[in-house]
């Protein structure tokens, strides 16, 4: 049995006699992490895109045909013989297949920890956008020196921070940075929340749009630019196998899913209508850049830096998630006949600091996240969240899909095709008129 896809593979760690398994909530934390990164900074312009109602819609349809590709891949993972993503892939596509989910998974965690570095530079070192220069809390704090550049500001977090956290072995170990870290969301949007309504009651806020603007025949295509941007924030696949394998049965994984969908459904759509309430059309792909706005007291200051900084964190935290699943699968991929990745040592640091410093890098030199999201949306992980379940369960090579289950499936490949090629077309069409 091939190492990269038996029972004993470099993605998930050595399961030991009586070692003690992780529990649900515990799970919840690390799903919920895994959903909630930075797809939440650009739900508010999503809602700027199609409107509060579709946007509403948008979210609840996505969430839903999510837990159902989450359910897919379970149980044709139980019903074979491998423990992961790429594993099951490789029992119904055979090699091609688990490459494509490598490849997958490689682009959309790679990109996302990018972005997540980007939003921390823009929270400590600021942004030009359109022209202007917005702050970062360091320079509002300090003025603007070298040392709280996006590169010194970056490099030290990622130094202090996230380096001992993405050193860490085992996926159950981060459940208590993963439960602060959606503890930090659920502050940033309570924050959010309250500025909002404070801002309602002095008669302060903007009025959403319910319904998008629609003048040509470029603006309703551009409806789909938004689609990939929630394909996106919801896009958590990869770490699916990590975190359920270390539970103590499968119906534990189904259960941590869909409160972790409700919980983060919810999360996405609050910041998005009281993002939209305080900024209106001056939202921006980065939310949090639009807090650097000076106010009139001491506590709207606090509060402004309190939001970016509690978002900072979460980001600085979730990050060892998506690393891990990054990791593993660049290691499954590039050393399939390997020990253990856990168990080399020399092979695991030098991987883990390899793509950290790439990740640095390529922050320091992208300044914006929106393209990200919607390149990522159309094309990685649409696949990874829709396209390859569909396939599998369309396929069928265990004989336990149902009629409805390949109706389902087939309906969500089409929707993500559909979605993703106008979508791609459109940010392309955009690019080149553009220039």
């Amino acid at each position: 049995m091939s190492p990269a896809t038996g029972k004993y593979v470099p993605l998930l760690p050595e399961k030991r006699q009586g070692e003690k398994r992780a529990s649900v909530h515990g799970a919840v934390f690390n799903v919920s992490t895994s959903i909630v990164g930075a797809g939440i900074m650009s739900i508010p312009a999503t809602l700027k895109v199609l409107g509060v109602i579709p946007a509403l819609v948008l979210i609840m349809i996505i969430a839903w045909l999510v837990d159902i590709s989450v359910e897919f891949l379970l149980r044709y993972t139980q019903s074979g013989e491998s423990t992961t993503y790429a594993g099951v892939m490789r029992e119904v596509f055979g090699r091609v297949g688990s490459v494509s989910v490598q490849i997958c998974v490689i682009i959309t965690n790679l990109g996302c920890l990018i972005i997540y570095l980007i939003i921390i530079g823009d929270v400590l070192s600021g942004n030009f956008h359109d022209g202007s220069m917005h702050l970062g809390v360091l320079q509002e704090w300090f003025g603007i020196h070298w040392w709280n550049s996006r590169a010194f500001a970056l490099l030290f977090v990622v130094i202090l921070v996230m380096l001992p956290l993405v050193l860490i072995r085992r996926v159950e170990s981060l459940r208590f940075s993963s439960a602060v870290s959606v503890l930090l969301a659920v502050i940033f949007v309570g924050i959010c929340s309250v500025m909002a309504i404070h801002a309602l009651i002095e008669g302060k806020t903007k009025t959403p749009r319910l319904l998008p603007h629609l003048d040509n025949k470029t603006s309703f295509l551009n409806l789909f630019t938004a689609v990939p941007v929630i394909v996106t924030a919801f896009t958590f696949h990869f770490n699916v196998h990590p975190i359920s394998s270390e539970l103590a049965k499968p119906s534990d994984m189904i259960s941590a899913v869909k409160i972790s969908l409700l919980l983060c459904a919810g999360i996405y759509f609050t910041t998005g209508i009281f993002g939209y309430l305080l900024f209106g059309e001056s939202i921006v792909a980065d939310i949090l850049v639009n807090f650097d706005l000076s106010s009139d007291t001491a506590i709207g200051a606090l509060l402004n830096d309190t939001v970016r900084l509690s978002y900072a964190f979460h980001l600085m935290l979730a990050f060892p998630l998506l690393n891990f699943s990054l990791r593993a699968n660049i290691d499954e991929l590039l050393f399939p006949k390997k020990p253990l990745l856990e168990k080399d040592s020399i092979r695991f640091v030098s991987l883990t600091l390899v793509l950290l410093v790439f990740a640095y890098l390529a922050a320091i030199a992208i300044p914006n996240i929106w393209y990200f999201f919607q390149f990522m949306g159309s094309t990685s992980a649409v696949c990874l969240a829709f396209i390859f379940p569909g396939a599998i369960v369309l396929r069928d090579v265990h004989s336990i899909s149902t009629t409805r289950d390949k109706i389902a499936a087939a309906v969500m490949i089409i929707l993500a095709v559909t979605t993703s090629t106008i979508a791609l077309s459109t940010n392309i069409y955009i690019l080149v008129r553009n220039k």
